[in-house]
């Protein structure tokens, strides 16, 4: 599976290796492209997951603010929940695509 933004691959990871969370797509952390994500101030919280950090991805000059998240400390119970340690891997959204 592919994480694409602004026609450049940003991830990449069989899908097996992925975890399926509430419609998303998480990959894990060792399959992003580094040098497309810088860390994002932007914060949330899920009430089950925890605290919501966030990346910046910028590919050829374009910046898609905060369009990538993860949870570094899932909440307790949350990693049972979805059956798999989802720690650190991450999910996209605000226009970044990911097909298979």
């Amino acid at each position: 599976m592919k994480a694409i933004w602004n026609n450049t691959t940003i991830a990449e990871a069989p899908k097996e290796d992925l975890i399926r969370i509430e419609g998303n797509w998480y990959f894990p952390p060792e399959s992003i492209r580094r040098g497309y994500f810088s860390d994002s101030d932007h914060r949330t919280e899920c009430p089950w997951r925890g605290h919501t950090y966030y990346y910046d991805v910028t590919v050829d000059g374009k910046k898609n603010e905060f369009g990538a998240w993860y949870f570094p400390e899932p909440m307790d119970g949350s990693i049972e929940r979805v059956k798999k340690d989802f720690t650190d891997y991450v999910a996209f959204w605000n226009g970044i695509e990911v097909t298979e």
